[in-house]
C-alpha cells in the first residue's frame, strides 16, 4: 500500500514498485513480517529516461547507510527492499541520486542531485468481533425465566462456536413493553452479545501459524458469526414447527443483526486523515502518541515522550 501525500496525476505504484517524488514525501504501509515494495530512488518521469552515471544512497530512519545491512534487497538500478518489517524499522527512509547531464554539443558534464522521501509504516489488519443484536417475546417483563432463558442461550452458542477458539463476551438484555397497532401490548426481550475470537486457547492455535495470526483470527472469528447467524435462522423453523406446545419465549422474526467491531492490538490504532490509503488499517503510533490496549485509536503523549513507534504507554 502507499499514498502520495496529495493529490496526483501520475499512479506511484507499479507492480510491487513505488516511486519517489522529489516535491514531496510518499506514504508506504507495509504489514508486519512481509517485505516492503520496492522503493525506486527516482520519480516516474526521470525512470523513462536515459540515465548517465547514477549512484544512489539509501538512508534509514536511524541515520545510517543502508548498503550492506541483511534486513535489505538494495538492487544496483536504487530499489530497496525491506524484508520481514518490524514495527521498529517504521519511519524515513530517503534516497539521494546523484547523475550527470551531458551537453550534446559541447559535451560538458553536470552533476544533478535528487532526494526522495518515503514514510514507510507497519501495519496490521484490524481484530474483528462482531456485535449481535436479537429479539424474543416473553410473557411478562418480571420473569425470572427470562435471565435463566438468556444463560441458557449463551451456553448453546458458546458449545456451537468453541471449536473455532472464539465465544460470547458482553451478554445483556433489557425487557421492554411494546405498543403495538394490532396486538396491543407485548413484551420483548432485546438480547446483545459480543462474538470474540479470543475464547481461551486461541494463543496455541496462532502459534501454529508463522508470525502473525489476525487473518487466522479473523477468519475463525467470521466463521463463527456465520455459524450463529444459521443458528437463528434455524431457530425460528424449530421454534415454529418442531415444538408441540407453543414456548413462553420466542424468537422474533428477522430480528437477527450482525455488525463488524475492529479492535487494534496495542501500539498500533486508526487515522483516517493522517493513513487515508490504509484507512481500515492498525497503522502502527507515530513517535509522541501511544496505544495502550485495544482501542482502534493512538492517543497524544500529554508530554514529550514515546520517541518511537508503536509504544504502548509514553
Amino acid at each position: 500500500r502507499a499514498e502520495p501525500k496529495e493529490e496526483q496525476s501520475v499512479d506511484l505504484i507499479g507492480k510491487n514498485e513505488v516511486y519517489g517524488d522529489t516535491r514531496h514525501e510518499v506514504n508506504v504501509y507495509v504489514k508486519v513480517f512481509t517485505s516492503s515494495p520496492f522503493l525506486v530512488c527516482m520519480d516516474l518521469a526521470l525512470s523513462q529516461e536515459r540515465i548517465i552515471d547514477p549512484n544512489y544512497l539509501w538512508v534509514g530512519p536511524d541515520g545510517r547507510d543502508l548498503q550492506g545491512e541483511g534486513y535489505v534487497n538494495l538492487t544496483e538500478t536504487g530499489k530497496l527492499m525491506v524484508m520481514g518489517f518490524r514495527v521498529s524499522m517504521s519511519g524515513a527512509y530517503t534516497c539521494t541520486l546523484s547523475h550527470k547531464v551531458i551537453e550534446t554539443t559541447t559535451q560538458e558534464e553536470t552533476e544533478m542531485v535528487e532526494a526522495y522521501k518515503f514514510m514507510v509504516y507497519a501495519y496490521r489488519e484490524a481484530d474483528h468481533a462482531y456485535q449481535v443484536s436479537v429479539r424474543f417475546s416473553t410473557t411478562r417483563c418480571r420473569l425470572k425465566t427470562n435471565g435463566l432463558f438468556v444463560e441458557k442461550l449463551s451456553k448453546i452458542l458458546n458449545s456451537t462456536i468453541s471449536h473455532l477458539t472464539c465465544h460470547i463476551t458482553e451478554s445483556s438484555y433489557k425487557c421492554h413493553s411494546i405498543r403495538t397497532p394490532k396486538n396491543g401490548l407485548q413484551y420483548e426481550l432485546f438480547v446483545n452479545f459480543l462474538v470474540n475470537p479470543f475464547a481461551p486457547g486461541w494463543e496455541e492455535v496462532c502459534h501454529k501459524v508463522p508470525y502473525d495470526c489476525e487473518d487466522v483470527t479473523n477468519r475463525r472469528v467470521r466463521q463463527a458469526a456465520e455459524r450463529i447467524g444459521k443458528f437463528f435462522h434455524e431457530l425460528r423453523h424449530v421454534l415454529k414447527y418442531e415444538f408441540h406446545a407453543v414456548p413462553t419465549i420466542q424468537y422474533v422474526d428477522n430480528s437477527f443483526s450482525m455488525t463488524p467491531i475492529d479492535s487494534c492490538r496495542p501500539g498500533f490504532g486508526k487515522n483516517h486523515h493522517t493513513h487515508q490509503n490504509c484507512a481500515s488499517c492498525c497503522v502502527v503510533c507515530g513517535p509522541g502518541t501511544y496505544s495502550p490496549n485495544n482501542e482502534v485509536t493512538c492517543r497524544t503523549c500529554a508530554r514529550p515522550g514515546a520517541r518511537v513507534y508503536g509504544a504502548k504507554a509514553c
